[in-house]
């Protein structure tokens, strides 16, 4: 009688237990059933072969698409920076247009020692973007002008006589507009 404990036993005959012939036999119509012929092969290997495509596919347009969210914050970012470095700019300029109308006025009063100084300032803040109205003989502009004295006209259009307080564009903004006198 076969040991029924030993793994490299199946059982004998004389207890029901089927034999090694059998069961190489039903391995063998297993295997026969499950396997696959050569065209079958070449099927899977078509299959995985678009299956590892469709997934490159997938990761190539997740990448194209992380890539373009990225250069676009980075777009974003730096324009964000130069808007912000703008305005720091703007603000500082605004803080020294007290300083120029104080020049302005030492000049008018004959303070010559004063011309250097406001001229060189005023040279600086031109380069870099300061742009001093002269609206004497324009129109008025509400956006450009703040009247503060008016004077009868020919009951025409209203036109500036006189600027009483330099106004300035700041790269083509009104920073600050011109106090003047019109007529009309």
């Amino acid at each position: 009688m076969a040991d029924t404990n030993d793994p490299g036993t199946v059982g004998g005959p004389e207890d029901g237990a089927p034999t090694d012939a059998s069961v190489v036999d039903a391995f063998a119509a297993v295997e026969e059933a499950f396997l696959v012929d050569g065209d079958d092969v070449e099927i899977i290997d078509a299959f995985s072969a678009t299956s590892a495509e469709q997934e490159r596919d997938e990761y190539r347009d997740a990448l194209q698409r992380v890539k373009a969210e990225f250069d676009n914050y980075r777009k974003r970012t730096a324009k964000a920076d130069a808007e912000t470095r703008e305005r720091a700019a703007e603000n500082l300029v605004v803080q020294l247009l007290p300083v120029l109308d104080a020049c302005d006025a030492a000049i008018i009063h004959d303070a010559d020692d004063v011309g250097p100084i406001s001229k060189m300032l005023l040279e600086t803040l031109l380069k870099e973007g300061l742009e001093p109205m002269v609206p004497e003989g324009q129109p008025f502009d509400p956006t450009l002008h703040e009247a503060v004295l008016h004077e009868p006209g020919d009951g025409g259009e209203s036109t500036v006589v006189e600027s009483l307080r330099t106004g300035y564009l700041w790269k083509g903004r009104v920073l600050r507009p011109a106090m003047v006198k019109v007529r009309g």
